[in-house]
Parts: structure tokens; sequence; C-alpha cells
């Protein structure tokens, strides 16, 4: 009877032992997978959850100006959004994800964050980098509006290199003429805090 006791005892130890493992390596394997995790991942997450205020972000620039946008695509290391402020009907904007410097969430929002996207939603979007983009507006002759930390600048990109953008300065709404262009301005790409598009 002892005896049966004793195994019944041992085995309980052993089952308990296992589990504790078992639990161990669970809690491991998912820090290693939070450990992953960037800030575009974050915001991938909380762009694509439902529910109350779903897809919407507060975002604070490295400026201290908070936005309220809603993503429409995810690149490299940007997104394109439409802005949602106040004043803001329509515009849309291209953020530099290195110029975030916070994400307001409220609490229910936090899980949400912190699912992975899989691998076969992986888009050629996502592989874009923020050069492409302001390229792109370039060849477009685009109108925009560049905020630095420095303050906002209006106007034409005239070339994008490397690491930087030639931006002909000119007054918002009228087109890149050679009469209408105040200055000449090269602006490294780390300064820019945001594109907007009117």
């Amino acid at each position: 009877m002892r005896w049966d006791n004793l195994f019944d005892d041992l085995e309980g130890q052993l089952e308990h032992e296992l589990n504790a493992e078992e639990t161990d390596l669970r809690a491991e394997e998912e820090r290693l997978r939070l450990g992953r995790l960037s800030l575009r991942n974050r915001l991938t997450g909380l762009a694509r959850a439902s529910g109350l205020g779903a897809g919407v972000l507060r975002v604070v620039l490295a400026s201290g100006e908070t936005l309220t946008l809603r993503p429409t695509t995810f690149g490299r290391d940007w997104l394109a959004a439409d802005l949602l402020d106040a004043g803001s009907t329509g515009a849309q904007c291209v953020l530099p994800l290195a110029a975030v410097a916070g994400v307001i969430v409220r609490r229910d929002e936090i899980p949400d964050s912190l699912v992975t996207e899989p691998e076969s939603a992986v888009r050629l979007a996502d592989r874009i980098g923020l050069p492409f983009v302001l390229r792109d507006l370039c060849r477009r002759r685009a109108n925009i509006e560049v905020h630095t930390r420095s303050g906002p600048l209006r106007g034409t990109i005239d070339r994008v290199g490397r690491d930087h953008v030639d931006l002909a300065v000119h007054a918002a709404g009228t087109l890149r003429r050679e009469s209408e262009v105040h200055q000449y301005r090269i602006v490294p790409i780390t300064e820019i805090q945001l594109v907007r598009l009117p």
C-alpha cells in the first residue's frame, strides 16, 4: 500500500515537472517571438485589428506632433495613410517609420499589436523602401508638403538621391515653375518627418 502511494507521488511529481518544463518552453518561445517584433509589425497588427476604432492609429512624431491616421499601405520603412485630423479632409501622407516617436494605444489594442502577420501575406509593397516612394512623387511632379524637424516645406521634389531629396520650394497650390520657386533645398531623408499630399 505504501509503495502505491510512493509511486503515485513520484508520478505526480514527474507530471508536474514535465508540465512546468513545457510551460517554461512555451514562455521562452513567446519571449523570442516578441523580441523579433518590429515597430512595423506592431503597426500592421493595429491596422488589421477589428473593433472600436479599428485600423486608426494615433502617432506621435519625433517633432512632437500627434497625428490620427488610417494606414492604407505599408512599405519596408514607411506607411501611407489617410489623415483623419481636423482640417485634413481627404489628405494623405507618407510617414517614415523612423519619424515615429510613439504610438498611442488603448489597453485593449495591445494584443492586436502583438499578432504577427503570416508569411503568405507579404506583398511586393512590403519590400519597397522610402526612397522609391519619393522617386515616384518626383516623377509625378506632385505638389507636396514635407515636414522636417525645422518645420514644413511646400514644393515639388526635383530629384531623389540615395539619402536625400532636392526640393524646389514654392507656394502651396502653385505649379513648379522657375518663376514660382523661392529656393532650392537639399533635405536629408533622415530629416523627413512626414510627406503630406493635399
